[in-house]
């Protein structure tokens, strides 16, 4: 396939191979014919092999392209494949009227017809085109369902991809269980999901307020193939959203991840108070560590566990799961030369039930709620990326060699800071924190998953070091 990118350019840099791989998609995009393995899903004169679904706004052929015309009163529309696909890859170019709506292309994606009290819902991923100021263009959504699966707060390089009011150049691969995107030649995100193998291909238009009814969405160039696919290559600096349980995939590993949680025992864990791995407290079923509810007090049964190695600068990925009224956190530097009879002093990342947990309410500024760094810094109050208790949620700490930290909750960005800054050490004058010496300020810690007497669950723990 000429798509593909091959390996003498992997070590170029995002820009450049973004550049490369724009070059060779126009090139191609004059080229696409069933005599190259591209097939039209738009035969440039009507809608046949489409039907419409779900809300009312009208499509129709104007020119070279499927006009979507945006309808005030109406949820969202969608024109359908009238065939499945499985593995495939897909081509085509988008073009939206305004600045604040939105749009997006389905894949494997299905239709409830009893939902919406009978009308029906469209559910399934989606590829988010966003001209908004968020700018998620190329991010995964997964519509009517599980929402946001790759938002581009994970990319930022790609949110300037996208270019308003002009047609804009969209690939997605969709092979096996990973999913790829890129905008204009960019690369979007990266997906590795086992939910849906196969299921329609739609086109949308979003439902509006009044004020943008009439304007439109253009589809052109809808090209497919699904034979003798060949991925192409991605740049390893990106990073890859994988919701397989405590798995790593080839290509995470050669970027430089490793579990530390194998899913199955204690290895790389031990007691932060000495010794091995907690007698009690602590168990692990069906690829879970969990902690076991106690009294609710800090560190008082199992306690707390940290990694056998310390860390420096790092990327820390986890899910975890709360139940009703849990408190629990990950803290990263810890070195355990403070003494202290609760839980071990490092930096934080708060995991917490913001409804029932009184810790919420107490600090400053909420400062001591979920995703927040404990009781410094409020974590962005936006209420989307909190999934309901008793759902798994997935945390992501980054910690650069220039010791920047970057919070995220589900993928969206929560909070940053710069450990030794000035501001930084201002908060901590003004926390629980003040009394210990350089706070949060350690070259190397271990990291560690906090018993605070609450039933908390953990998978899927893993590192790249930086």
């Amino acid at each position: 396939m000429r798509h593909s990118l091959k390996k003498p350019f992997a070590c170029l840099s995002t820009a450049a191979c973004a550049l490369l791989f724009f070059a060779s998609s126009c090139q191609n995009n004059s080229q696409n014919s069933a005599s190259d393995g591209w097939e039209p899903l738009f035969n440039g004169k009507d809608l046949s092999g489409w039907k419409t679904m779900a809300g009312k706004a009208p499509y129709a052929v104007e020119g070279d392209a499927i006009v979507g015309t945006m309808t005030k009163g109406t949820p969202n529309s969608f024109l359908v494949t009238e065939q499945e696909y499985g593995d495939f890859i897909l081509e085509l170019e988008i073009k939206l009227e305004g600045s604040t709506t939105n749009s997006g292309v389905q894949i494997r994606s299905h239709f409830d017809a009893a939902a919406n009290d009978g009308k029906g819902r469209v559910y399934g991923r989606q590829v988010d085109i966003d001209p908004t100021p968020r700018a998620w263009s190329g991010g995964i959504y997964d519509e009517g369902r599980r929402e946001w699966l790759y938002p581009l707060d994970l990319n930022p390089d790609a949110k300037t991809a996208y270019k308003p009011n002009e047609y804009n150049k969209i690939r997605i691969e969709a092979i096996g269980d990973e999913m790829k995107t890129w905008i204009n030649g960019v690369p979007a995100a990266r997906l590795l999901d086992t939910v849906d193998n196969s299921g329609f291909i739609a086109l949308q238009v979003h439902s509006i307020p009044d004020s943008l009814d009439g304007k439109k969405v253009y589809f052109k160039n809808i090209n497919i193939q699904t034979k003798d696919l060949k991925p192409t290559e991605f740049p390893t600096n990106i990073y890859i959203v994988n919701t397989k349980a405590n798995d790593l995939s080839s290509d995470e590993k050669a970027a430089g991840y490793s579990l530390l949680f194998n899913g199955t025992d204690t290895t790389g864990w031990r007691s932060a108070r000495g010794g091995g791995f907690p007698a009690s407290g602590w168990k692990i079923e069906n690829g879970i560590i969990s902690v076991q509810k106690s009294d609710g007090g800090e560190s008082t049964n199992g306690g707390d566990i940290i990694t056998d190695k310390q860390y420096q600068a790092f990327d820390l990925s986890f899910d975890f799961k709360l139940t009703p009224g849990a408190n629990s956190g990950v803290k990263y530097f810890v070195t355990l030369n403070e003494e202290t009879k609760g839980s071990a002093i490092g930096p934080e990342y708060q995991i917490l039930d913001d409804k029932e947990h009184p810790d919420a309410k107490l600090g400053k500024d909420g400062n001591r709620t979920l995703a927040s760094l404990y009781d410094l810094i409020t974590s962005d109050r936006n209420p989307r990326p909190r999934k309901p208790i008793g759902e798994w949620n997935r945390g992501r700490i980054v910690v650069t060699p220039e010791n920047k930290v970057t919070y995220y909750l589900n993928g969206y960005k929560m909070l940053e800071f710069v450990r030794g800054s000035e501001e930084f050490r201002k908060l901590v004058a003004g926390s629980k924190y003040k009394d210990w010496d350089k706070f949060g300020e350690a070259e190397q810690g271990h990291i560690l998953l906090q018993d605070h007497g609450d039933a908390v669950s953990f998978r899927s723990i893993k590192i790249k070091e930086l």
